[in-house]
């Protein structure tokens, strides 16, 4: 993957939820992926919430519109490079974010997040928005 691909983090699905960001307009001349790891992510949350069957069907609704991405053995390259330099800087991020950007770095894609955090990764194409 290279060029128009993009990754979409868990934060900015959410914003799309809250209808705070409009996917289809974002979506234009882009291919858009889903990482396995936000998809839990958002159940997580789902069954946490009062509204749990609205949210799983909301979330059940969104994913089916994009393919995912899930993690495999060669993600596991990326994810022990990522996790071994922040180690060593002394600057850790939640362990689900690590597997996400291992997915971006693996796939070459760019990741859609507003999490800054993520500004720590090396060689991780990020769109901030």
């Amino acid at each position: 993957m290279t060029g128009n691909n993009f990754i979409l983090d868990t934060c900015f699905i959410i914003d799309v939820f809250e209808n705070k960001i409009n996917v289809k307009d974002f979506q234009k001349n882009k291919t858009i992926y889903i990482p396995s790891i936000s998809i839990g992510e958002l159940y997580y949350g789902a069954f946490l919430s009062k509204l749990t069957s609205k949210n799983v069907a909301k979330i059940t609704n969104f994913i089916f519109n994009f393919p995912t991405l899930s993690v495999d053995a060669y993600t596991s390259i990326p994810y022990g490079k990522i996790k071994a330099d922040l180690k060593k800087k002394g600057t850790p991020i939640p362990e689900n974010d690590i597997w996400i950007a291992a997915l971006a770095r693996q796939h070459e894609a760019t990741l859609v997040t507003n999490d800054n955090h993520f500004q720590l990764i090396p060689n991780l194409t990020v769109l901030s928005y």
